[in-house]
């Protein structure tokens, strides 16, 4: 019936024992090797991940802190453009209405003295006028 012969048994069992040996340490400690090390960078790379994150998040809040700064440092130096423009343009129209009033007041001596020389010249005329009119009275 069945022959069971020891022998051959011993000689699978020791080519089982010697595949599993074989293949434990050239299959699966490589194996259980990589893993690890994937799990470990894994790990790693999450912890980088976490470490960037919080990097960039302060980084974010320094780039808000340099932001408002500048914003603020744009209106500081608007605001002092502003008032600078609005001194040069007192300044500029103070100094324009100083010269309409000194214009003005050469225009109204100069209209006094050609009042004044007109007068003269009425007054001095005024005979000839007083006559040509009593002519003229007299056509009528």
């Amino acid at each position: 019936m069945l022959d069971l012969h020891v022998s051959l048994m011993i000689v699978v069992l020791a080519i089982f024992f010697f595949l599993l040996v074989q293949l434990n340490k050239r299959l699966y400690v490589p194996l259980l090797r990589f893993m690890d090390r994937r799990d470990e960078t894994i790990a790693r790379d999450l912890k980088d991940a976490g470490n960037l994150s919080s990097d960039s998040e302060e980084l974010f809040a320094e780039a808000q802190a340099n932001l408002s700064e500048a914003k603020a440092k744009a209106a500081q130096m608007r605001q002092d453009a502003i008032e600078k423009c609005k001194e040069e343009n007192l300044a500029a129209y103070e100094k324009r209405q100083a010269e309409l009033v000194a214009e003005y007041e050469r225009f109204m001596s100069r209209l006094d003295e050609e009042r004044e020389a007109l007068r003269g010249s009425v007054l001095s005329q005024l005979p000839l006028i007083k006559e040509s009119l009593k002519a003229k009275f007299s056509k009528i």
